[in-house]
C-alpha cells in the first residue's frame, strides 16, 4: 500500500504529524524564499520537462502574443506570454488545496504537488479532487492513531488524507440517508487497488458492529482480504509499468445498516481486459493464474497433482496463448500465490468439485492455444490431424468434458441455420484459430464472472437490513499510449463520461455555494464543455452507432468503417486528422478533454463482434460433464441464435446485447445512473516516476497524468470563478492595515469591504462579497499581498530608523557632554596652574574650611529659649486640661441626671436588647448550620476517596484481565505454530512417499539398462573420463581468465573512482578561483576609490598609500595562493601519469594472456586432430550433442552480450567525464582570460598610482623651504603621530566592539518589544486594580462619613448594603442552580462547588456583622451628637478615632475580600481539574467497557479458532488414513506401517491434549470476562447510589441556605424598624434641646464652633462624592477602553505575527544594511582618524613625502614581480590543459587497443567451441549421464538458492523486527517520562491546593476572631450611650433646676 507502514502486533503507533503537516521548520524555510511578486515567473523547462524559476525583465504576460525575456541564474531566455507562469508568494507554499493558490497556472501546480511529496505529504487537495501520489515506501499515515485523528472530522478541520474523503462519504451517508461514492482513477501503478483497500479499511474500523460478532467468522475487511488472492490470480497481470496491475475494474459497494453498522459487502465487475488471454506484448504476460497451475506446490493439492489432473505440462512454452511475453516475474512467488489461492478458496467455501473445475477450464483456456489446423483440399477447409488424448485437442475437450471428435468437428464444420434447416459451414484455418480463441476468452471472462459471484455470496449478510451504502470506484485512468486501439477508446470514453459527471457536480456545489453567499453570478454548467465528445460517440450516427451498424453487415472492413466515420463525423470540430507521432498508421483523432489522441480502427470490427461458436457452445451445454461449465453456458441460447458475447472492455452482461459496444454501452449507463443517484467524492492517483524511486519526480509524466486525470481540468473551472475565499473577521485581521479607518468606518462588513478596496484601487470585477465570505478571482489575492507587503516594509523600515536613531543619540549625548566636561577640566586646570604660587590664593584655600562654623554660646542660648517657650506652652495646657476636665465632670453629672429624666418619660431601651437576642439566637443557628455543613464536607470527601480506591481496584483487576487474555492468546499461538509443524510433517511424508516411487522407477530403469549396455559403458567411460578431464582443465582456464579480466573491470572502475574524485577536486579549485576573482574586484575597486581620494586630498595621501598596500598585501597572498594550486594541479598530473602508466602495465598483461590463449588453443586443436578419425562412425550422434552445445554457446554469447554491454556503459561514462573535463577546461581558460584583464586594470591603476606620486614629488620640492623651519617639531610630531596612530588602533577595536554590542542590543531589543507587551499589559492590569482599590477605598470614606454627620447618609448607606444583599442574594441563587446543574454532571464538582458556596456564606455573614456592627455604632454616635450639646468636641475625636479604626478594618477587609476571590477562582480551578478527573475516569470506565468488549471479541474468535482446530485434527485423520492406504499401495511392510500409525496416533493424542487444554483454557477465560462484567455493574450501581446521596446533601444545603437568608431579611426589616423610631426619638430630642437653649449659651457657642465644622465636613464629603462620581465615569469609560484596547490588542498581534513573517524577509536587508553600516563607520573611523593625523602632524606629511616616493617605486617593483608570477602561473595552466589532453587521447587509444584484445577473445572463444565441438563426438552415453547429473545438482543448486533466499527474508524480517522493537522502547521510555513529569505535576498541585486550604482556614479564624471583636466593640457602644443617656438625664435635671431657681 502506498504510504502503509507494517506494525508488530502490541507496538505503539509512530507519530504521523510529519506525513501530514509541514513542520515549523520547514514553514520558516519557505517564508525565507526569495520571491520577487512582480517578477518571479515560471517557464517550461526543456530539459527536464518540467518547469523552473526565473525573473521577467521583458515582456507582458497579460497579451498572450507578446514576447517575455526572462532570467534564470545567469542565462536569458525568450518565450511567449502564454508559456509564462506567475510564482505563487512564498505564503502559498505546499499549499493544501491548490484551488487556494493565488497563481493556478501548470507549473504552479507542479511545484506544489512536487514540494508536498518531496516533503513525504502524499496527500493533496485540489478542489474537489484528493490527489494521492504513490510513495514507494511504507509511511504511518494508515494506522490506528492517524485514524483516531480523522474520525468524526471535517475536511476543513484535518490535514489532507484519503481518509478525510472516507469520513465525510460515511458521515454524509449517515445524515442524508444517501448513497455515496469515492471515484478513485489513475494509470497502472499509481496505487488505486491499494487506497481501495485502504478505504475499506477505515471504513471497516469506524463502522463495524457488534451484532453479529459470533455467527461471522472474520471482520469486512479479512473476508475482502480473503477474496484477494482469487481475484488477483484471475485479473491481474505483469505490465509494462507494474508487475501487479488489475487489469479490470471494480465497484465495491459497502452496505450499511440504518443505524450506520456494516451489513455486508459486494464488488460488481468491469473491463476486463479479455484480449491477454490470448495475446500479449514481450514485457507483459497473462494472468497470474495460468502460470500457478504449473508450480510445485499443485502437487499435493490432490491425488496424482494438479498438473495430472489438469493435463498439463512442465513447460509453459507449450501454450502459445501465455507464452507470447513474459514467463515469470522477480517480484511474484508463483508457487506461494498458488498457496494463497488455494487457502482462499477453502476460506471462502469452495466446494471441492466446483474449486477442481475452476482450475480445469483455466487449465483448457490454456490447451486451446495449442490446437492447430491444417487446410485440406482445394476450399481451404481446416481440419485437425490428431484428436487423441495426448494431443492438445484431446486434453482441452478433455478438460471441458465433451468428446474431442465433435468438438474439433464443430470448429471445423459449425452447424447454421438456413431458412429452416440446418447446414454445415465449413472454416478456414485463419476463423478456426478465431473461433478457438473466442471460446477461450469467453470460458475465462465467464468463469471469472462465476467467481465474484461467489465472493459476493460470503461478503453479504442476509440476516441484516441493508440501508444505504458507501462504494468506491476502481478503475483505470485515461489513457494515451503509442497505440491506441478499441480498448483505449472504450476506457477513454468512460473517463470522458466520469469527468462530465464531476464537471457537472462540480457545477452544482459551485452554484449552490454563489447561491448562498447572494453574490452576482452568471448560471454556467461546466458540464456542458463535454458535450461535444460524448454526443460525438452516442448520437444515432455517432461512433458506437456506425460501429454497430458496421459490425452487423458480414463484408464490412476496418477500411469501409473508417470512411464511413470520416464521412458521417468529419466535420465536426472533435473529429480531426490523427496527429500521432508514434503511430503513423492512425485512422483518425478525437479531442478529449485530456487532449487530442490518435486511434487506429485495425480489428476494431472483429473485436466488436467476438464471435463465438454456437455449435462449440451447444456441445458443452448438452454433452459436458464439467457442471460449472454447463452452470457457465445456462443463460446462451445455445444452437437457434447467434449472440455475440462481450468482451474485455464491456462492463456487466447486458440484456440483449450482441456486440460487445452494445453491451458495454448499457452497462456504463447503468453505471453512471448508479453515480447520479450517489453523492460522488473523486480521488486520483498518480504516478511520480517509472523507476519507482521515492521521492523522485519525473514532470512530463506527472504532468501527463494531472491533465488525464481531470485535475487541470477542474482548476480550469475553478479558475472561470472565485476559487479564492476569505472570511471577514480573516479578511479584517489580515487586509485593515490597508485601510484602518475604512474598516472601523461602518459596522456592515460589505460596506467596510467596499470601502477599503476603493481606496487602493481594487476592481470590484476582481472580486465579489458574499454574506460571510469574500471571493476573489485567481491572481487577486496577489496584489493585496503586494499592497500590504509595500505598507509593512515601510513600516519596518521606520521602526529600525527610530531604533537606530534612539541608539545613535545615547553615544552622541554621552561624546557631547564629554567633550564639554574635557574643556571644564581644561580651563579649571589652567586657572589652578596660574593661581597655585599666588599668595592671596593660598591664604583663600587654607581659610576656606574656616568659613561659616558655628559657635556653641549662641547655639545654646538659642536652645534655652526655644526650651522655655515650649515649656511654657506645655504649662498653658496642663491648665488649660485640669479646667477641662474639672468642666467635663460637670457635664456628665448633668448627662446622668438628663439620661434618668429620659428613662422616667419615654421607657428603656430593652427592645433593643430583645433585638440583640434574636440576632445571637440567629448566629447560634447558623454556626449549628456551619457545624452540619463542614460535617457533610468531610463525609463527601471520604466518599470521593473511597471511589477512587474502587476505581484504582477496577483498573488493577482489568491489567489482570489482560494479562489473562494474552496468555490465552500465547496458548493459540503455540496451538497454531504445532498444527503448522504437523502440516510440514505430513507434507514432508507425502514427499518421501513420491520420492521413494519415483527412485524405484529410476532404479528399475537403470538396472535394465545397465544389463544392456554394461560392456559398452566400460569402454567408453574410459574415453569419456579422459575428454572430461580436458574439457574440465580448459573450463578452469577460461575461468581464470574471466576473473582476471573481471579483476580488470574492478581497476577500471576504481580508476574511474580516481578520476571522479579528482574532478571534484578540480572543481571546488574552480570555486576557490573565482572567489579570488572577486576578491581581485573588489581589490580593484577599493584601488580606484584610494586614487579618487588622493586627486582630492593630498593631505590625506599617507593613509591612502598604507591603504593600498595592504590591497597589494591582499594580491600577493593571492598569487602566493594561485602559486599553492599551480602545485597541487601538478601533483595530480604526476598521480595521473601515474595511473597511465598503471594502465599500460594492465594492457600487457592482458596482452600476455592473450598469448597464452592462443598457445592453449592450438593445443586444443592438436589432440582433437587425432581424435576426428576416430569419432567418424559417430556422427549421427554428435548432431544431437551439436544442440546442447548451440544452447550453451548461446547461453555464452548472451553473457559475453552482457559483458560487451557493460563495457559500452563504462565506455560512455568514461567519454562523459571526458567531455565534462573539457568543459571545466574551458571554464577554467575563461577565467584566466578574466584574470588576465583585471590584471592590466591593475597595471593601470599602478600607472595611475605613478603619476600621482610625480606630482607628489613636485609639491614635495615646493615645500622643501617651509621644512628646514619646522625640522625643530619633528620629533614632537612623531610623538603625537605615534599617539594618534595608538589612539586609532583603539578606537577601531573600540568600534569593532561597539558593533558587536549593537548587534546584541538589536537581538534584545527585539525581545524587549516582546516583554514590553507582556508588561504594559500586567501593568495596565495593575493600575486598573490599584485605581479600582482606590475608588472603593474613597467611596466607603464617604459611606461612613454621611452615616456619621447625616441621617439621610445612613439611609442611602443602608439601601446600597441592601442592594449588595440582593446581588449576592442573586449570586448566590446563581451559584446554587450552577451547583445543581453540575451536580447532574459530575460528582466531584458538586462538592467543589459546596466548597465555594462555604465560602461565600462566610463572607456574607462576615459582612453583614460589619454592617451590622457600623449600624449601631453609628446610631450610638448619632444620639450622643444629638443629646450632649455640652461635650459635643470631645464625642466628634472619639468619633473620629473610631472612624480611623473602621477605616482600618475596612481596608483590611477589602484585602481580606480580595484574598478570598482569588481563593474562589483558585478552587474554580481546582473544580475544572476535578471534573478533568472526572472526565479521565469516565473515559477510563469506557476503556474498561471496550476492553471488556475485545475480551468477548477474543473469546469468540478463540471458540471459533478452537472449532478450526478440531476441523483441522479431522482433516489430518483424514489425510492420516490417506497417507497409509498410499503406503500400504507403495508395498511397505506391516511393521513400518504399524511405526507410522502409532507415532501418528501419539501426535493426535498430543493435539487433542493441547486442545483440550485450550478449552480449559478458554472457559476460565469466559469465566473472568462474567467476574468482570458483574463487578463493573456494581460499580456503576455503586455510583448511582452515589450521585443520589449527593442530591439529597445538595438539597438540605440549599434548603439551609433558603433559611438564613430569610433571617437575615427579618433581621434587616428589625433593623430599619429600630432605624425609624431612632429618628423619632431624634426629633424629640431636638424639641427639647430648643426648649433648653437659654439656659445652654456656653453649650450654644460650643455647638455652634461644632456645626461650622461639620458644615465643612459635610462640603468636604460632597466633593468627595462628587469626586468618587466622577471616577466611576471615568472608570466606566476607562473599561469601554480597555475593551477597545483588547480588540486593538488582538488585531495588533495578527498584524505582528504577520509583520513578523515580514521582519523575517527584511532580515536580509537588515543584515545588508549592517554590513554597509558597519563599512561606513569604519570609513568614519578611519576618516576622523585621518583627520586628526593630519590636522596634527601636517609637518611631519611633508616631511616624509620623500620616504613615501621610495616606497611607492618598491611597490611598482613587487606589482611587477606579481605579474610575471601571474604569467608564469598562466603557463603553468596552460602546460597542465595539454598535458591533461595528451592523457585524454592516451586514454582513447587504450579503449581501441581494449575493443581489439575482446574481438580477439571472441575469435578465441570460437576456435574454442569448434574445439569443444570436435572432442566431444563420441561421448554420448556418458555425456548423457554427466547431464542429467548436472541437472540434478543444478536442482539441488536451485533449492539451497531458494533455502538461502528464504533465509535472507527471513534475516531481513528480524532486522526489521528488531529496528522496530527499538523504536517501541524508545516510545515507551518517552511515554515513561512523560507520565512522571504528570505525576510530579499532579503532586505539586495537590501541594498548593493544601496550601490554600491552610490559608482559608486562617481566614476563617481571622475572620471569626474579628467578628468576635466587633461583638465586643458593640456591648462597649452599648454601654458607652448608655453613660451618655444618662449624663444626658443629669444636664436636663440640671437644666430645669437652674431654669426654676430664679423664680
Amino acid at each position: 500500500m502506498p504510504g502503509h507502514i507494517k506494525l508488530i502486533k502490541g507496538a505503539v503507533d509512530p507519530d504521523p504529524t510529519e506525513f501530514l503537516l509541514p513542520s515549523l521548520e520547514v514553514k520558516r524555510a519557505d517564508q525565507q524564499k526569495v520571491y520577487d511578486a512582480k517578477k518571479s515567473v515560471w517557464i517550461p523547462d526543456p530539459k527536464s520537462g518540467g518547469y523552473r524559476e526565473g525573473l521577467i525583465e521583458s515582456g507582458d504576460l497579460e497579451d498572450p502574443a507578446s514576447k517575455c525575456l526572462v532570467v534564470v541564474g545567469h542565462e536569458k531566455f525568450t518565450h511567449k506570454a502564454a508559456e509564462v507562469g506567475k510564482v505563487n508568494p512564498p505564503k502559498f507554499e505546499k499549499c493544501e488545496d491548490m484551488v487556494n493558490l493565488t497563481f493556478l497556472n501548470d507549473a504552479s501546480v507542479f511545484w506544489n504537488l512536487k514540494t508536498r511529496y518531496q516533503a513525504k505529504m502524499i496527500h493533496t487537495y485540489s478542489g474537489l479532487f484528493v490527489v494521492v501520489v504513490n510513495p514507494y515506501k511504507r509511511y504511518p499515515i494508515y494506522t490506528h492513531r492517524v485514524c483516531k485523528i480523522y474520525l468524526g472530522k471535517r475536511r476543513n478541520e484535518v490535514p489532507p488524507h484519503l481518509w478525510a474523503i472516507a469520513e465525510c462519504a460515511y458521515r454524509n451517508m449517515l445524515q442524508t440517508k444517501k448513497n455515496n461514492a469515492m471515484l478513485i482513477t489513475g494509470e497502472s501503478g499509481a496505487g488505486k487497488t491499494e487506497n481501495t483497500k485502504k478505504v475499506i479499511t477505515y471504513l471497516a474500523m469506524v463502522a463495524t458492529g457488534s451484532g453479529k460478532k459470533v455467527e461471522k467468522k472474520v471482520s469486512l475487511e479479512d473476508q475482502i482480504v480473503a477474496t484477494n488472492p482469487i481475484l488477483e490470480s484471475y485479473g491481474n497481470a505483469k505490465t509494462a509499468r507494474n508487475d501487479n496491475s488489475s487489469r479490470f475494474g471494480k465497484f465495491i459497494r459497502i452496505h450499511f445498516t440504518q443505524s450506520g453498522k456494516l451489513a455486508g459487502c459486494d464488488i460488481v465487475s468491469y473491463l476486463l481486459e479479455k484480449s491477454r488471454i490470448t495475446e500479449q506484448q514481450e514485457v507483459e504476460r497473462s494472468y497470474h493464474i495460468f502460470y500457478q497451475l504449473l508450480q510445485p506446490y499443485g502437487d499435493g493439492i490432490c491425488p496424482g497433482g494438479l498438473k495430472a489432473k489438469c493435463c498439463v505440462s512442465d513447460d509453459i512454452y507449450d501454450y502459445i496463448y501465455v507464452s507470447q511475453g513474459k514467463t515469470s516475474v522477480p517480484s511474484i512467488d508463483d508457487n506461494e500465490e498458488l498457496e494463497y489461492t488455494e487457502d482462499a478458496f477453502t476460506v471462502l467455501g469452495f466446494a471441492e468439485q466446483e474449486k477442481f473445475d475452476c482450475y480445469m477450464l483455466t487449465a483448457a483456456v490454456m490447451t486451446f492455444g495449442g490446437v492447430e489446423f491444417k487446410t485440406k483440399g482445394r476450399d481451404d477447409q481446416a481440419e485437425c490431424e490428431s484428436t487423441g488424448p495426448d494431443t492438445f485437442p484431446g486434453k482441452a475437450a478433455a478438460l471441458c468434458g465433451v468428446d474431442a471428435f465433435k468438438m474439433i468437428k464443430a470448429f471445423c464444420k459449425p452447424r447454421i441455420k438456413v431458412g429452416t434447416e440446418w447446414v454445415t459451414k465449413g472454416q478456414t484455418c485463419e476463423q478456426g484459430q478465431g473461433a478457438v480463441g473466442g471460446i477461450a476468452r469467453a470460458i475465462f471472462d465467464r468463469v471469472f464472472k462465476w467467481l465474484i459471484e461467489k465472493c459476493n455470496d460470503t461478503l453479504i449478510d442476509p440476516t441484516l437490513k441493508k440501508c444505504n451504502f458507501c462504494a468506491v470506484l476502481d478503475i483505470a485512468g485515461f489513457e494515451i499510449f503509442e497505440y491506441n486501439g478499441f480498448e483505449q477508446i472504450s476506457i477513454n470514453f468512460v473517463n470522458e463520461k466520469l469527468q462530465q459527471f464531476f464537471n457537472h457536480h462540480m457545477f452544482v456545489v459551485e452554484q449552490e455555494e454563489y447561491v448562498k453567499e447572494g453574490i452576482d453570478w452568471v448560471m454556467v454548467d461546466f458540464g456542458m464543455d463535454l458535450a461535444a465528445a460524448i454526443i460525438m460517440f452516442e448520437k444515432p450516427m455517432g461512433i458506437w452507432a456506425i460501429l454497430e451498424e458496421e459490425s452487423l453487415f458480414p463484408k464490412a472492413t476496418d477500411k469501409s468503417f473508417e470512411e464511413k466515420l470520416k464521412a458521417s463525423l468529419g466535420k465536426l470540430p472533435v473529429f480531426l486528422k490523427p496527429q500521432s507521432k508514434t503511430d503513423k498508421n492512425a485512422h483518425f483523432a478525437i479531442s478529449h478533454y485530456a487532449g487530442i489522441v490518435s486511434y487506429n480502427v485495425t480489428n476494431w470490427l472483429e473485436k466488436n463482434k467476438d464471435p463465438v461458436n454456437d455449435s462449440v457452445v451447444e456441445i458443452f451445454k448438452s454433452t459436458s460433464t464439467c457442471e460449472l461449465l454447463v452452470h457457465l453456458w445456462r443463460d446462451h441460447p445455445g444452437q437457434p441464435t447467434t449472440a455475440p458475447k462481450d468482451d474485455g472492455k464491456k462492463k456487466k452482461k447486458g440484456g440483449g446485447g450482441k456486440t460487445v459496444s452494445s453491451v458495454y454501452l448499457v452497462s456504463l449507463g447503468e453505471l453512471m445512473i448508479t453515480l447520479h443517484s450517489c453523492e460522488p467524492h473523486f480521488v486520483r492517483c498518480l504516478v511520480p516516476n517509472t523507476h519507482k524511486k521515492p521521492g523522485d519526480v519525473e514532470p512530463p509524466l506527472i504532468m501527463h497524468q494531472l491533465t488525464c486525470n481531470g485535475v487541470l481540468e477542474g482548476i480550469r473551472i475553478c479558475m472561470r470563478g472565485f476559487p479564492n475565499r476569505m472570511l471577514y473577521p480573516d479578511f479584517k485581521a489580515r487586509y485593515a492595515i490597508l485601510g484602518a479607518t475604512e474598516i472601523a468606518s461602518s459596522g456592515d462588513n460589505k460596506v467596510a469591504c467596499y470601502a477599503l478596496m476603493d481606496k487602493i484601487e481594487f476592481s470590484r470585477d476582481r472580486y465579489r462579497l458574499g454574506h460571510t465570505l469574500v471571493f476573489f478571482r485567481a491572481g487577486a489575492l496577489a496584489f493585496l499581498e503586494e499592497k500590504r507587503d509595500d505598507i509593512v516594509i515601510d513600516l519596518v523600515r521606520k521602526i529600525q530608523g527610530q531604533v537606530f536613531k534612539h541608539i545613535k543619540s545615547k553615544t552622541f549625548v554621552k561624546r557631547r557632554d564629554q567633550r564639554e566636561l574635557i574643556k571644564v577640566c581644561q580651563r579649571n586646570f589652567r586657572k589652578y596652574m596660574a593661581l597655585r604660587d599666588w599668595g592671596w590664593f593660598v591664604i583663600i584655600q587654607k581659610t576656606r574650611p574656616l568659613l561659616g562654623m558655628p559657635n556653641p554660646a549662641e547655639e545654646l542660648l538659642l536652645l534655652e529659649e526655644k526650651a522655655n517657650a515650649t515649656y511654657g506652652v506645655y504649662k498653658e495646657k496642663v491648665d488649660l486640661k485640669e479646667k477641662l476636665l474639672a468642666e467635663n465632670q460637670i457635664i456628665e453629672e448633668e448627662k446622668k441626671a438628663l439620661i434618668k429624666q429620659i428613662d422616667s418619660e419615654q421607657g428603656n431601651v430593652s427592645q433593643y436588647h430583645e433585638k440583640q437576642a434574636k440576632i445571637s439566637a440567629q448566629k447560634a443557628d447558623l454556626e449549628l448550620e456551619l457545624a452540619t455543613e463542614q460535617e457533610n464536607l468531610v463525609k463527601t470527601e471520604q466518599k470521593r476517596i473511597q471511589a477512587t480506591n474502587d476505581k484504582k481496584d477496577l483498573e488493577q483487576e482489568t491489567v489482570t484481565v489482560k494479562k489473562d487474555i494474552a496468555d490465552v492468546e500465547v496458548i493459540i499461538q503455540k496451538l497454531e505454530q504445532e498444527k503448522t509443524n504437523r502440516d510440514h510433517t505430513i507434507k514432508s511424508l507425502n514427499d518421501e512417499i513420491t520420492n521413494q516411487d519415483e527412485i524405484i522407477n529410476k532404479l528399475n530403469k537403470e538396472k535394465k539398462h545397465i544389463s544392456e549396455n554394461g560392456a559398452k559403458s566400460s569402454e567408453d567411460l574410459q574415453g569419456a573420463t579422459d575428454k572430461v578431464e580436458h574439457l574440465m582443465n580448459v573450463k578452469s582456464k577460461l575461468e581464470a581468465t574471466l576473473d582476471e579480466l573481471e579483476s580488470s573491470f574492478e581497476k577500471e572502475k576504481r580508476s574511474r573512482g580516481a578520476i571522479e574524485k579528482e574532478r571534484r577536486k578540480i572543481e571546488g579549485e574552480l570555486k576557490i578561483c573565482q572567489e579570488t576573482v572577486a576578491e581581485l574586484e573588489r581589490s580593484k575597486k577599493e584601488l580606484e576609490a584610494a586614487i579618487m581620494r588622493k586627486d582630492n586630498e593630498m593631505s590625506g595621501m599617507g593613509s591612502k598609500l598604507d591603504d593600498e598596500q595592504g590591497l597589494v598585501g591582499k594580491v600577493q597572498k593571492s598569487i602566493k595562493e594561485l602559486q599553492g594550486r599551480v602545485e597541487e594541479m601538478e601533483e595530480e598530473l604526476e598521480a595521473e601519469r601515474q595511473a597511465r602508466a598503471k594502465a599500460e602495465r594492465q594492457r600487457s598483461d592482458l596482452a600476455r594472456e592473450m598469448e597464452s590463449l592462443g598457445e592453449r588453443l592450438n593445443e586444443a586443436t592438436g589432440t582433437t586432430a587425432a581424435q576426428i578419425e576416430l569419432n567418424k562412425k559417430r556422427e549421427s550422434e554428435v548432431s544431437k550433442l551439436r544442440k546442447d552445445l548451440e544452447e550453451s554457446k548461446i547461453q555464452q554469447d548472451a553473457t559475453i552480450i552482457s559483458l560487451k554491454k557493460k563495457q559500452q556503459d563504462a565506455i560512455a561514462e568514461m567519454s562523459e567525464q571526458s567531455d565534462l573535463l573539457s568543459k571545466m577546461k574551458a571554464k577554467i581558460e575563461k577565467d584566466k582570460s578574466q584574470i588576465m584583464a583585471e590584471i592590466v586594470d591593475v597595471r593601470a591603476a599602478t600607472d595611475e598610482v605613478g603619476r600621482s606620486m610625480a606630482s607628489a614629488e613636485k609639491s614635495y620640492r615646493n615645500l622643501l623651504a617651509t621644512l628646514n623651519d619646522l625640522n625643530k617639531k619633528v620629533e614632537e610630531c612623531g610623538l603625537t603621530l605615534g599617539t594618534m596612530e595608538g589612539s586609532k588602533r583603539r578606537l577601531t577595536a573600540e568600534n569593532a566592539d561597539l558593533l558587536h554590542q549593537l548587534q546584541e542590543l538589536e537581538s534584545n531589543a527585539n525581545l524587549l518589544v516582546k516583554t514590553k507587551s507582556a508588561l504594559v499589559a500586567a501593568l495596565d492590569e495593575q493600575k486598573s486594580i490599584a485605581d479600582n482599590e482606590a475608588k472603593e477605598r474613597v467611596a466607603l470614606l464617604g459611606k461612613y462619613r454621611n452615616l456619621e454627620h447625616e441621617a439621610d447618609g445612613l439611609k442611602e448607606h443602608f439601601d446600597e448594603e441592601a442592594c449588595s444583599r440582593e446581588n449576592l442574594a442573586r449570586q448566590l441563587n446563581k451559584a446554587l442552580v450552577d451547583a445543581d446543574m453540575w451536580r447532574q454532571k459530575y460528582e466531584i464538582d458538586g462538592i467543589a462547588k459546596a466548597e465555594e458556596l462555604e465560602m461565600a456564606r462566610l463572607k456574607l455573614q462576615a459582612r453583614l456583622s460589619e454592617s451590622q456592627a457600623t449600624i449601631e455604632q453609628l446610631n450610638s454616635k448619632l444620639l450622643q451628637l444629638e443629646k450632649s450639646k455640652a461635650k459635643v468636641q470631645a464625642d466628634v475625636n472619639d468619633m473620629s478615632v473610631q472612624l480611623d479604626q473602621a477605616q482600618i478594618l475596612n481596608a483590611a477587609m477589602e484585602k481580606k475580600a480580595k484574598q478570598f476571590d482569588r481563593i474562589v477562582g483558585e478552587w474554580k480551578l481546582k473544580v475544572d481539574g476535578l471534573s478533568m478527573d472526572l472526565d479521565t475516569a469516565q473515559n477510563e470506565t469506557r476503556n474498561v467497557s471496550t476492553e471488556l468488549f475485545r475480551v468477548k471479541n477474543a473469546y469468540d474468535e478463540s471458540v471459533l479458532q478452537l472449532e478450526e482446530v478440531r476441523r483441522e485434527n479431522k482433516s489430518l485423520s483424514n489425510e492420516i488414513k490417506d497417507i497409509m492406504d498410499q503406503i500400504t499401495e507403495g508395498g511397505r511392510s506391516i511393521h513400518e506401517i504399524d511405526k507410522i500409525r502409532k507415532r501418528l496416533e501419539a501426535e493426535k493424542m498430543e493435539l487433542e491434549a493441547a486442545l483440550s487444554e485450550a478449552e480449559g483454557a478458554l472457559e476460565q477465560e469466559e469465566n473472568k470476562v462474567l467476574r468482570c462484567q458483574l463487578e463493573l455493574t456494581q460499580v456503576r450501581q455503586d455510583i448511582e447510589v452515589r450521585l443520589h446521596q449527593k442530591e439529597e446533601e445538595f438539597a438540605s444545603t440549599k434548603k439551609n441556605f433558603g433559611k438564613a437568608l430569610e433571617g437575615m431579611q427579618m433581621a434587616l426589616e428589625a433593623e430599619t424598624k429600630g432605624k425609624v423610631e431612632a429618628l423619632r426619638m431624634k426629633k424629640k430630642l431636638e424639641a427639647d434641646v430648643m426648649d433648653l437653649g437659654t439656659a445652654l449659651e456656653h453649650a450654644n457657642a460650643a455647638n455652634a464652633e461644632t456645626q461650622k465644622n461639620i458644615k465643612m465636613i459635610q462640603q468636604r464629603l460632597r466633593e468627595v462624592q462628587a469626586r468618587f462620581e466622577e471616577e466611576s465615569r471615568a472608570k466606566a469609560i476607562a473599561q469601554d477602553n480597555l475593551i477597545a484596547a483588547d480588540r486593538r490588542c488582538n488585531t495588533n498581534q495578527n498584524a505582528l505575527e504577520e509583520s513578523r513573517t515580514l521582519l523575517e524577509q527584511s532580515d536580509r536587508n537588515r543584515r545588508m544594511i549592517e554590513q554597509e553600516l558597519a563599512d561606513t563607520n569604519e570609513t568614519l573611523s578611519d576618516q576622523t582618524c585621518q583627520n586628526q593625523a593630519i590636522s596634527g602632524a601636517k609637518s611631519k606629511c611633508e616631511q616624509e613625502i620623500n620616504n613615501l616616493g621610495h616606497d611607492l617605486d618598491e611597490m611598482t617593483g613587487e606589482a611587477q614581480m606579481s605579474e610575471e608570477k601571474a604569467q608564469r602561473s598562466m603557463v603553468d595552466a596552460a602546460r597542465l590543459a595539454d598535458e591533461l589532453r595528451g592523457e585524454q587521447e592516451l586514454a582513447m587509444m587504450l579503449e581501441r587497443d581494449k575493443h581489439l584484445l575482446e574481438a580477439q577473445v571472441k575469435d578465441a572463444q570460437n576456435r574454442l567451441d569448434e574445439a569443444e565441438q570436435n572432442a566431444l563426438k563420441g561421448g554420448k552415453k556418458a555425456i548423457s549421464k554427466m547431464d542429467t547429473r548436472i541437472r540434478e545438482l543444478e536442482s539441488e543448486l536451485d533449492a539451497e538458492n531458494r533455502r538461502m533466499a528464504d533465509a535472507q527474508k527471513n534475516l531481513r524480517k528480524s532486522e526489521r523486527h528488531v529496528k522496530e522493537m527499538t523504536y517501541t522502547q524508545d516510545e515507551d521510555r518517552k511515554n515513561h517520562e512523560r507520565m512522571q513529569a504528570l505525576i510530579d505535576q499532579l503532586q505539586g498541585k495537590i501541594k498548593s491546593y493544601k496550601k490554600q486550604i491552610e490559608e482559608a482556614e486562617e481566614i476563617a479564624a481571622l475572620n471569626l476572631a474579628k467578628f468576635r471583636q466587633v461583638q465586643g466593640n458593640l456591648s462597649q457602644s452599648g454601654e458607652r450611650a448608655d453613660l451618655n443617656e444618662q449624663a444626658l438625664a443629669k444636664m436636663k435635671a440640671q437644666s430645669r433646676a437652674s431654669s426654676l431657681g430664679p423664680m
